[in-house]
Parts: C-alpha cells; structure tokens; sequence
C-alpha cells in the first residue's frame, strides 16, 4: 500500500454475529476501505475465551469495472445482496471460486 492511500476505518454495529454474549468471548467487526485502489475489507477481530481471532471476513475488490469477491464468509454470502440492489449478475465476479467453476455459474467469469 502506498504511503499515499487514504483507509477509512469504522466498526461495524453490533450484530449476533459479531458480538458473541459471553463475557470469554468477545469479538467485533470493523471496516476498512481503501477507496484509492477500490479495496473493501470486513476484518473480524477480539477474543474467544483466552485465544486471539483475528480473520478477514469479507474482501472486496473493484477491478477493471466489475465487482470482484475475493472472500466471503458472511453468513449468507453478499452477491446476492448486490444483485438485490441492482448490480448485474455479469458485474459480480466470485473471485474465491475457481476459474473454471466461475465459468459455469450464474455470476462474471471475470
């Protein structure tokens, strides 16, 4: 990353998902957004009992106009939340499938 990329951090809102109710375990979600070079992270982050957690959960990306998936482990999965909201299956890619198997889906091959 380049010393002059802008990150804009924030934490997500409470979720059942990201706030365990156990006083031992306690994690939370926070954003970051690169927007210099189109990069979306969800970064999942805190402890579970006395062992660290720290995980990407969801990586975003914008390459060459198309939406590229690098990683989804949101619970039901985000390209349908896009196609939802308007964006042409053709303008998803799910980049963490393979090249191949992206080929034969409903989504971009790339």
């Amino acid at each position: 990353m380049s010393s002059r990329t802008k990150l804009n951090r924030g934490t997500c809102g409470p979720t059942a998902a990201s706030v365990a109710a156990s006083a031992s375990t306690m994690f939370h979600n926070e954003t970051i957004f690169d927007e210099e070079n189109a990069r979306y992270l969800v970064v999942s982050q805190g402890r579970m009992g006395k062992k660290r957690v720290h995980g990407c959960l969801l990586h975003v990306e914008i390459i060459d106009g198309k939406i590229w998936i690098q990683r989804d482990g949101t619970e039901d999965g985000v390209a349908d939340d896009l196609v939802e909201a308007g964006i042409p299956r053709s303008r998803i890619v799910l980049g963490f499938w393979d090249p191949e198997a992206r080929k034969l889906g409903d989504f971009a091959a790339a």
